[in-house]
């Protein structure tokens, strides 16, 4: 169906399309944004506030230091590998500033995951917390990286308070570990020498890659998604447009007076990247950036802190919340709206929540090549359980059998998306954009999805053999090719198995090559190889794994089983 579909079928005050010639580029949106809104805090964290206006200036002194004492150009890659803290929309909107290309990086990486991502983006700069410093040493050498910047916890505070933090971080919670960087920059330190200047204006088109956002290859190692100025733009404009609906009463229910929203899922991940960093400055909104999510007994302290409209989060993260004793102590009362996206919203989770909290759940719905909405559930009560809302102004979907001929209305079939805001392409992979993309700009999702009469999405099957994990993506060859790489291995299965709290998790199946290789011994090489979530949980060890006749694993044999 074409855009033109949804029309009549958007809630009150929803426009059907966007504007994409309003801004000239991320920079654009981001000067007008900060200078229209100085006096509004933008970001919160641990207690220290930073407002609209001194966002801009400490990106325009990063801008300037890069700009000043590197010998970066435009297009140069810069990585960004920090948890959700201050310093990571200065450095992010520094760089773009600049006129680099970001390359977002999950700050619990291996040291395997990091020298993938930085190789293959052949980037020149990297901003990392020194918690993660010994890793960074033990990549360095196989990287084109020149520049290190490093940041501390506290650097964002005041000199006490910061030193507080820092000295607690490293002594007390003992969470960096001993590395040698003599070169690196400290972060605070670039900031103080460009204090006050600005950088030389960049010239960026719409269609200039603005980030290298990585998502895993059902084959081969992950790839970077090219977003541009003008998908990231898009999608700003997408989400903000869903934000103009209004109630019975023509009241916008999402108000530009500067909401306040709470931002635990981590921002270098493409949702909270675009929603958060992104998007809430367009309606000067107030982010409050929860740093460990995990920590839900300190999540909650900073709840109570806040009569706060927003939350964006996913099922597991509902159901620790909810299963919380002070739970019951925070004020919804001003809870206008709460979105779930990443990972597939359990119906239960979503009753329970919209019991104890007055607000219903609206599910969303995304991919990493799209910036990532494509679909958004309406506020206001007029959500749909089961479903991920309708497509997102200015967007088109239809779904093909596998020969690729468009279905109608109720039919089951692979979705597609075309829109401004569909990815540019994977970074140096022609082969790949081309089996994703087809000529006429189509994006196929790998998702299997219906489209009922009334523009609602379902999502009802996965078509490729991706495993989410507490919204993040888990390929199982990636997974698979790893753990083949152990001495005592054969051969390796990795599928996804449902899983209360994170909604999948990853099961793994091992042919051993040797007779005293351990379940334990397994356990402790993918604690070493994987960041977290794709750490398998299940593990069975056989004598024989399904195969075709050519030698491919047959994984769905694994999961009917």
């Amino acid at each position: 169906m074409d855009a033109a579909f949804w029309n009549d079928k958007r809630p009150a005050g929803v426009p059907n399309d966007i504007d994409l010639n309003q801004y000239s580029s991320i920079i654009d949106v981001f000067e007008r944004s900060c200078k229209k809104y100085a006096d509004r805090p933008a970001f919160t964290n641990m207690g220290e506030t930073m407002t609209y206006g001194q966002l801009e200036r400490y990106a325009a002194a990063f801008a300037s230091y890069l700009q000043t004492h590197t010998d970066l150009q435009p297009g140069d890659r810069i990585a960004v590998q920090m948890p959700n803290v201050l310093q990571f929309p200065i450095a992010v909107f520094g760089a773009i500033r600049a006129g680099l290309i970001v390359v977002n990086t999950n700050p619990l990486y291996t040291a395997r995951e990091m020298r993938h991502q930085f190789k293959d983006s052949g980037a020149k700069a990297l901003v990392y917390m020194n918690v993660f410093g010994h890793l960074v040493q033990e990549v360095m050498p196989d990287t084109d990286i020149k520049y290190l910047f490093e940041a501390r916890m506290g650097d964002m505070f005041s000199p006490l308070k910061g030193w507080m933090i820092n000295t607690a971080v490293k002594r007390v919670k003992k969470m960096v570990p001993a590395y040698n960087l003599p070169q690196a920059i400290s972060f605070k330190a670039a900031l103080g020498k460009s204090k006050g200047e600005y950088p030389k204006q960049v010239s960026k088109t719409l269609d200039d890659v603005a980030v290298l956002q990585y998502t895993g290859g059902t084959t081969g190692p992950s790839k970077g998604a090219m977003l541009t100025h003008g998908n990231l733009v898009a999608n700003m404009l997408q989400v903000y447009a869903n934000m103009q609906q209004v109630d019975e009463d023509g009241k916008k229910i999402m108000s530009d007076s500067g909401e306040i929203v709470i931002a635990p899922l981590p921002l270098y991940h493409i949702f909270a990247f675009t929603a958060n960093c992104m998007c809430m400055m367009l309606a000067g909104h107030h982010n409050v950036l929860i740093t460990n999510p995990r920590d839900i007994q300190g999540f909650i302290r900073e709840l109570k802190k806040w009569k706060f409209s927003s939350l964006v989060g996913l099922n597991t993260l509902f159901v620790a919340l909810m299963e919380h004793p002070e739970f019951s102590e925070v004020d919804f009362s001003h809870l206008k709206g709460t979105t779930s996206g990443g990972t597939a919203l359990v119906k239960a989770v979503a009753e329970r929540w919209e019991s104890k909290t007055g607000k219903g759940i609206g599910e969303g719905y995304g991919l990493t090549e799209c910036s990532p909405v494509v679909c958004s559930s309406p506020g206001g009560g007029l959500q749909r359980l089961g479903t991920v809302g309708l497509a997102v102004p200015g967007t088109a979907l239809k779904v093909i059998d596998d020969d690729g001929k468009e279905l109608g209305i109720g039919e089951r079939g692979e979705l597609c998306v075309k829109g401004p805001q569909v990815m540019k392409g994977y970074w140096q992979r022609q082969e790949a954009t081309d089996e994703a993309i087809d000529a006429d700009g189509w994006l196929k999702t790998g998702d299997i999805a219906i489209i009922d009469e009334e523009g609602f999405v379902s999502i009802v099957d996965r078509k490729k053999d991706l495993i989410i994990v507490s919204g993040f993506n888990v390929y199982p060859n990636e997974i698979e090719d790893v753990v083949a790489a152990h001495p005592k291995v054969a051969n390796a299965a990795a599928i996804g198995v449902p899983d209360e709290r994170s909604g999948e998790s990853v099961k793994l199946f091992v042919v051993p090559a040797s007779d005293d290789l351990t379940i334990e011994e397994l356990k402790e090489y993918c604690r070493t190889n994987f960041t977290g979530y794709k750490v398998p949980k299940h593990y069975e060890i056989r004598d024989a794994l399904p195969m075709s006749p050519v030698g491919k694993i047959l994984r769905r044999e694994l999961r009917d089983k």
